[in-house]
Formats: structure tokens, C-alpha cells, sequence
């Protein structure tokens, strides 16, 4: 994006006439700012929004101040991702409201006899709306199932926490790959495709350590009649239309060239809006309930701030001293970076949205972003997300099933171990 033809000689006026800090400086006092907001549980929408504005009081000509900000407020590529987070919010609270979701779990466990499949398969079908902390959908139904094989609380816990977050790094739809992609300029289905491999080892590794040494279920119940099975697969595919057709929406938008700056996702979003609406025959009074809930606009909160902070971290006063950092790595320390750097912002946040926002423009600045390197720094990024204590997902599954953090992590931690090769082979491979 362009940046300020007088950013250099206004910083310089500024810094004499106002004392501002240096660049470095500024840095790392905004940084340790933010760490501070994350640990005192601030919103992330707050946290990112109101760093991103320190950074730039701190570093940059006041007067620019205003100029950067209408800058990203007019992008027509934050403006399609905010409205994008916005909708996907809206969908996935709506599907909550609605019960719509509660139908949708229930004919997958209908069609599914078999409680390891419905186990990996229900978390990550209600996965498939990104709602913080949304693990506590699936957990319930995880629980009836996880019954069935006699599983502990603690593995009841991987199982729901793990299967929820496969389906992330190939959701189209999914919050965090929308900014990777649009802070990298690199399409969606390239970035996808180079997580498909991890996902698949996701999925394995999840089957073997979740069920390890777990006797096979026996069904002594009868087989359903074809009338319950295809009135279980109407159900199915009535409930999951709205997802399905904002996916096929998005995606053949995409394919042909039709991207209008992002706005691609919002039309595909409103396409399954308008379908939830009328599969669920939906009030005005249910409507407006997630118009009441601030997590919704804590989270597009959170997409703008992406923005306003990559914004400011690409002026040349703060771009230069990443480049700087980043050049004098070079070769292994450069990877080790765009592994280190979005994992542990992953971390420490608790968000993948994030991990992306903060560290694409630390590590890519200006220059233009190979697919590779994207898909590199998202999935680093997400694992770290997935793993960290501070990750709303994995506190409320923990608390649900009465377990310590300790436990699940005994499970966690292999998986982990085993699948972030894959991401790292990939990067070289492709």
C-alpha cells in the first residue's frame, strides 16, 4: 500500500519540535504495551487498535497521524475484511440463536453410528464458525459421545479442542486466513493448498492419540430404516446450507476472476445470511439479539486494528528498522523467524488474527510476499494459537470437562510436535 510521500521529513520536524522517541524505541515500548493489554484480558479489537495508535504517537510526525488513519478507513481491502469478520460473526451467533446448529450437530450424530467419527467430525462442523471460546458448542455433544468409548475428561477434552481446529487452516471463511491473504496479497486458495498436508496430519494424529488403545464400539442398537437416514441427510443438508452455500459462493467467485477488492467474501456471506434466515424462519426479535453482544464487534474491532497497525508498521520510519532486523538474520535465522515470531504472538494473544496482523509487517514490510512465506507465517501463527493457555477454546473445554490444563497438554504437545514438520516441509517443498 502506498505510504506518505513526507512521513521521513515530517518524523524528523516531529521528533525535533515534539521529542517523540525513536523508532526503536517506539517499538518497544508499544510492544511491551501490548503484551501488558493481553494479559490484563483486554479486548483484542481494544488491544490492537490502541497499540497500533501509541506506536504512531510515539514514532511518527502527529500531523500524519490523521492522514494514515483515513487511509486505512477508506482501504477498500479493510473495508471488505471488516465487513467480511462482521458477517461471519453474525452467522455463527445466528446459527447459535437459531438452534440451527443444535439441529445440524444431531443429524450428523444420527447418520454416524460410529462415536470416533462423530467425535472428529462434530467439533469441526461447528468449528466451522469461528466464535471465541465456541469449543463450548461442540463440548456437550463431544461429551455424549466420548461416553460411549468410556473416554476420560482429559481426553474428552483433547478430542473436542483438537477436532475443532482442523478445519481452520482450509476454511475459506476462517477470520484469520481472510488477513493473512489480505496483508500478503496472496490469493486464499494458494495459501489453502499449501495447508492441506497439515491438516491431513492433523487429522491423524488426532484419531491416533485420541483414541489410542480405545476398544472399538459396539452398536447394539438397530439400524436405522432408510426413511430415518434420509430424513437424518434432509436434516443435514438443510442446516448446513447456509455454510455450504456462502463456501461455494465465495470460492466460484474467487475462481473466475470476480475478487472486487474482498468484496467476494461479503456477497458470499450475505448469500448464507439470507438462506439461515429463511431455513429458520427468523424474528426480528432472535435478529437482533448478536447486535447486543460485544463480542461480535470486539472481533471486527480487531480486523480494523489489523489494518490501522500494519498501516503504521509500514511507514518508513518503522519499516526500516524491521527491515533492518530481519536483512542482518538472513537464511536460517530469516526461517527461524517466520516460525518464532507469528507462533509466539500466537501465543501470547490467544488469536491467529493476531499472530498474522502484528507479525506479517515485521517480517514481509513492503516487499512482495511468496505464497510460501504467507502459508508459513499463518500456520505458525495458528498452531501457536491452538496450543496457548491464553486460547478461549482451550480454557472453557478444560473447564467443562473438569480437567487441568496440565492433562490435555500431555496430549496436545505430542500433536503438536508431529504436525508442525509437516508445515515446516511444505515451505521448502512447495
Amino acid at each position: 500500500m502506498p505510504s506518505h510521500p513526507n512521513f521521513s521529513q515530517s518524523h524528523k520536524k516531529g521528533a525535533e519540535n515534539l521529542g517523540l522517541l525513536e523508532p526503536a524505541i517506539a517499538i518497544i515500548v508499544s510492544l511491551g504495551f501490548l503484551i501488558a493489554l493481553l494479559y490484563k484480558r483486554v479486548n483484542l479489537g481494544i488491544t490492537l487498535n490502541v497499540t497500533a495508535l501509541l506506536l504512531a504517537l510515539l514514532a511518527l510526525d502527529w500531523a500524519a497521524i490523521p492522514l494514515i488513519i483515513w487511509q486505512t478507513t477508506t482501504d477498500p481491502l479493510a473495508i471488505s475484511v471488516v465487513l467480511a469478520t462482521f458477517g461471519i460473526m453474525l452467522l455463527s451467533q445466528l446459527y447459535k440463536e437459531t438452534s440451527i446448529i443444535n439441529k445440524l450437530s444431531e443429524s450428523i450424530g444420527n447418520l454416524i453410528k460410529n462415536p470416533k467419527i462423530v467425535l472428529s467430525v462434530l467439533p469441526a462442523v461447528i468449528g466451522l464458525l469461528p466464535v471465541a471460546g465456541g469449543a463450548l458448542m461442540s463440548a456437550p455433544l463431544v461429551d455424549i459421545e466420548a461416553e460411549k468409548l468410556k473416554l476420560k475428561p482429559d481426553r474428552k477434552a483433547y478430542v473436542n479442542i483438537w477436532f475443532r481446529h482442523t478445519v481452520f487452516p482450509v476454511y475459506p471463511l476462517s477470520p484469520p486466513i481472510i488477513t493473512t491473504a489480505a496483508l500478503t496479497g496472496v490469493a486464499i486458495p494458494l495459501i489453502i493448498l499449501r495447508q492441506i498436508p497439515v491438516v491431513l496430519v492433523m487429522i491423524i494424529i488426532g484419531f491416533i492419540i485420541g483414541f489410542w488403545k480405545v476398544p472399538k464400539y459396539k452398536n447394539e442398537e438397530k439400524t436405522n430404516e432408510e426413511e430415518t437416514v434420509n430424513s437424518n441427510f434432509k436434516t443435514f443438508l438443510i442446516t448446513f446450507s447456509p455454510i455450504l452455500a456462502t463456501i461455494i459462493v465465495a470460492i466460484s467467485m474467487d475462481s473466475v476472476g470476480v475478487a472486487l477488492e474482498g468484496f467476494h467474501t461479503v456477497i458470499a456471506i450475505l448469500v448464507g445470511l439470507l438462506i439461515l434466515i429463511v431455513i429458520s424462519k427468523l424474528n426480528f426479535t432472535v435478529f437482533k439479539k448478536p447486535f447486543k453482544s460485544w463480542g461480535i464487534y470486539g472481533i471486527t474491532a480487531a480486523a480494523y486494528g489489523a489494518f490501522l497497525l500494519r498501516k503504521i508498521m509500514m511507514t518508513p520510519e518503522i519499516s526500516n528498522v524491521f527491515s533492518t532486523f530481519v536483512t542482518n538474520g538472513g537464511g536460517t535465522t530469516s526461517i527461524l523467524l517466520l516460525i518464532a515470531i507469528p507462533a509466539i504472538l500466537g501465543v501470547l494473544t490467544g488469536s491467529p488474527v493476531s499472530g498474522v496482523a502484528i507479525s506479517i509487517p515485521i517480517l514481509c514490510g513492503t516487499s512482495l510476499v511468496a505464497p510460501s512465506v504467507a502459508a508459513l507465517i499463518y500456520i505458525s501463527a495458528y498452531l501457536g494459537y491452538t496450543i496457548a493457555p491464553t486460547h478461549l477454546c482451550f480454557t472453557f473445554t478444560a473447564d467443562y470437562f473438569k480437567c487441568t490444563l496440565g492433562k490435555v497438554y500431555k496430549y496436545v504437545i505430542p500433536s503438536f510436535i508431529v504436525t508442525f514438520p509437516m508445515a515446516l516441509l511444505i515451505y521448502f517443498l512447495i
